[in-house]
């Protein structure tokens, strides 16, 4: 069975511009696993992994070659984030804040990673839109990490993720990807708010 010629099918029409299968079940699985994800509930990630593929074909066939090699370092990821968050304690990691530290790290490999990919894009492929793909591509690389070791904070790099994304699939004329990702930034909100709410917080010693 061809699935990938599947995925590519057209299932309807949406303001002058195909809607495939794929996108649909990118759709369905995106929104889910970040509902799943802001209530920690473990099977956000193996519906992460089939978003990812599934993202994979709908990105490249829409020339988008950067976010179509994000998923497939997203499903290493996710498999990186299922391991991580059930070797915490008790089996379940906590939500904390980011170290001072994980932030520089963080931010110094994301404006490398995001100039390098910009710049490999721009010259290596006939992407029409390099340095948009290639911030959105860094920033949800280190959302994604962030997730995977429960940083509150990369709910916020996802918030940035989503402002940048709408935009950008809107001009490949994505639009039910566009709207996805509209939808992402509201289950980013409650996300922040869930994971706030569960934040570990150091007990103050008493005298």
């Amino acid at each position: 069975m061809d699935v990938f010629g599947q995925l590519s099918r057209t299932a309807f029409g949406l303001w002058g511009a195909p809607v495939t299968v794929g996108e649909l079940v990118g759709f369905v699985t995106g929104a889910l696993c970040v509902w799943l994800l802001a209530r920690q509930h473990v099977l956000n990630w193996p519906i992460a992994i089939v978003n990812n593929l599934v993202f994979a074909g709908v990105y490249f066939r829409a020339r988008i070659y950067g976010d179509a090699g994000l998923q497939l370092c997203f499903a290493a990821m996710m498999i990186y984030g299922w391991i991580s968050w059930t070797r915490g304690p008790g089996h379940e990691r906590p939500v904390r804040h980011a170290t001072s530290r994980e932030w520089r790290v963080l931010g110094v490999a994301t404006l490398l990673g995001g100039i390098t990919l910009a710049i490999g894009l721009d010259r290596l492929t006939p992407s029409p839109v390099p340095y948009s793909d290639a911030a959105v591509v860094a920033l949800s690389l280190a959302a994604s990490y962030g997730q995977a070791r429960k940083l509150l904070e990369s709910w916020w790099i996802w918030i940035a993720v989503d402002v940048l994304a709408v935009p950008l699939f809107i001009s490949r004329q994505l639009y039910p990807t566009a709207l996805l990702y509209v939808i992402y930034a509201l289950l980013c909100v409650d996300g922040l708010r869930r994971w706030r709410g569960a934040l570990v917080v150091p007990v103050a010693r008493t005298a």
